[in-house]
């Protein structure tokens, strides 16, 4: 079901501000003190330190590998698997409905996942299974819920934008007519290629490869390669050997 949320009410610049870092001003500076004693530390000093302290503002399962430089907001609603490793400069913007990452799995430099719910939506998400790999410079947009499964691998530059804009009346302002938000499943198995795209509503089924590039705006069958923009079915995946080369990544 398609879900349309006009942009909120103005509120004070302080109000506003506080309401998109942390559930509450007593959460906000909890976290920010946390982050500002132990977050800049580099090396393994600070990887350790993070592992203990971390643990008053974010859940771990376990142990997991926070590098220096990576910024949190509603983090109490951040949960991480054992052996979760989030490189240097990644953003991870959690809603009430959260971000999960599960075991073994990466999310590497600079990468963004933002769930961003200003527009108070029960369905927005950010859920990653394990052994997965979200590559660097990576955007996921979780408003209307991003669900990735076990062993998926993201390549550098991939963008999953599980939001999008209403703009049918052209009377209206774009900002005034609300934004719709069906979310995006990716299944087990999947490889994304570098700078492919994933647009809302979209489900990529089990052991598919979408190609570098790819613009991905309908359903991808399991086991297939999909490419080009919009990303079309280019080949199935059946067990045949194939040359280096015929499909690009």
């Amino acid at each position: 079901m398609r879900t349309s949320q006009p942009a909120p009410q103005q509120r004070s610049s302080l109000t506003l501000y506080l309401s998109r870092q942390a559930s509450s001003p007593a959460r906000y500076l909890l976290e920010q003190l946390v982050m500002a004693l132990v977050g800049w530390m580099p090396t393994v000093a600070g990887i350790g330190l993070r592992a203990v302290l971390y643990r008053l503002i974010l859940h771990m399962d376990g142990i997991a590998a926070i590098e220096n430089g990576v910024r949190l907001r509603f983090a109490q609603h951040i949960r991480l698997g054992r052996n979760v490793y989030l490189d240097q400069g990644a953003y991870l913007h959690a809603c009430p409905a959260g971000i999960s990452i599960g075991d073994n799995s990466f999310v590497m430099h600079g990468a963004v996942l933002h769930v961003y719910n200003f527009r108070d939506l029960p369905h927005a998400f950010i859920r990653i299974g394990r052994d997965s790999l979200i590559g660097e410079l990576n955007v996921l947009r979780g408003q209307g819920g991003i669900a990735i499964g076990d062993r998926v691998y993201t390549a550098p530059l991939v963008q999953l934008l599980a939001v999008n804009h209403v703009y049918d009346d052209p009377t209206r302002p774009m900002v005034e007519q609300g934004i719709t938000a069906d979310g995006i499943v990716v299944e087990d198995d999947v490889w994304i290629g570098a700078g492919a795209i994933i647009t809302d509503g979209v489900r990529i089924g089990r052991g598919a490869v979408v190609a570098a590039g790819a613009v991905v705006t309908q359903d991808v069958p399991p086991h297939t390669v999909v490419g080009g923009v919009p990303a079309k079915v280019l080949k199935m995946i059946d067990g045949a050997s194939q040359p280096r080369g015929a499909v690009y990544f």
